[in-house]
């Protein structure tokens, strides 16, 4: 059974390999990864949700949402990135009332003491 591969030689096919897009390394993305950054900027296009709905409906954390609309998106295609930030913007400036709403839906339904 061969031993594992020395450091160097792990550290060496990074620097040295490229995927299709001319990116080096670690900083290669996986081809699925760019898919989903396609798709949920879409998905927010089309449906105006939130980064929060986005997440739960791709099955992934806020932060993966937020990074692939404002750093990956940007770099595969920059027309929907600018479409997806506006949507963003606007579910930013009216986060405020969301959050009044669950509150009242929340205290509508409990039982009072």
């Amino acid at each position: 059974m061969p031993g594992p591969k020395p450091w160097h030689a792990l550290i060496l096919r990074l620097i040295d390999s490229t995927n299709p897009r001319g990116e080096k390394g670690a900083a290669r993305v996986k081809d699925h990864i760019w898919q989903r950054v396609v798709d949920v900027g879409n998905y927010i296009l089309r449906s105006r949700a939130t980064v929060r709905d986005t997440a739960r409906v791709f099955g992934v954390s806020k932060s993966t949402v937020h990074k692939d609309v404002t750093e990956r998106l940007p770099k595969v295609n920059a027309q929907l990135a600018d479409q997806v930030k506006k949507v963003l913007e606007i579910n930013k400036a009216e986060r405020h009332l969301r959050g009044g709403e669950a509150t009242r839906q929340k205290f509508r339904h409990q039982p009072t003491a």
